[in-house]
């Protein structure tokens, strides 16, 4: 049976949920068959959330990671298919902190690739009826800094360990009182075990277009 471990962030800016938890949690009390889900939730916090990963990490010893964080004003499951090495807030951080034009591990590369199966993963959510896409930015708030960590940390300590991002839309109830773009959390959990099962089975992606014009 393939460990999956999901992570989900608290909330951030004001919010009183984070949809990347409700739906993880939601997405590991039926965890697809074959797999069996952990889940761990992420502090918003620059450099805690790195470490709240690792220990996260050293305690399930998955061999796929899925994280997963809230990008308000997206309306499609995103599925991220590079991280940066850069820190730079626009806003602050659940602590206070903003750091600007930081490196996430000095003397990294510059930037990684995820290790999931990106476009099938995409190709399996629009199956299951629901929007999806793959991006190719992940911002440069906390959700990029835990994909870089983590990408950081198979390339350099676990290779045998497979993991990427996924960006979620707001969920309904964040956006009672403004024109956004939001999904059920139910959907997203839906999502979130659809990517599971596929990066838990898919090694080689699919070879189709996914590219952005801008």
């Amino acid at each position: 049976m393939a460990r999956v471990l999901l992570t989900g962030f608290e909330p951030f800016d004001g919010e009183s949920v984070n949809p990347s938890w409700l739906a993880v949690r939601a997405a590991a009390a039926e965890p697809p068959a074959g797999l069996e889900i952990a889940t761990a939730e992420l502090p918003c916090v620059y450099g805690a959330a790195r470490v709240a990963l690792r220990t996260a990490i050293e305690e399930v010893r998955p061999e796929i990671v899925v994280s997963v964080g809230q990008a308000g004003g997206r309306p499609d499951i995103t599925v991220e298919r590079v991280a940066v090495n850069l820190d730079d807030a626009r806003i602050p951080d659940v602590a206070g902190a903003r750091p600007i034009d930081e490196p996430i591990v000095p003397g990294g590369p510059a930037a990684y690739f995820s290790t999931l199966p990106v476009k099938a993963c995409v190709a399996a959510v629009r199956a299951a009826g629901l929007p999806a896409s793959v991006s190719n930015t992940a911002g440069t708030f906390v959700c990029n800094h835990v994909f870089y960590a983590l990408a950081h940390l198979i390339a350099t300590e676990l290779p045998g360990v497979r993991g990427g991002f996924v960006h979620v839309p707001y969920a309904p109830e964040q956006v009672l009182d403004r024109a956004r773009p939001s999904l059920p959390v139910a959907d997203v959990a839906r999502a979130l075990r659809e990517i599971a099962a596929t990066a838990a089975h898919t090694r080689t992606d699919l070879r189709v277009a996914e590219g952005a014009t801008h």
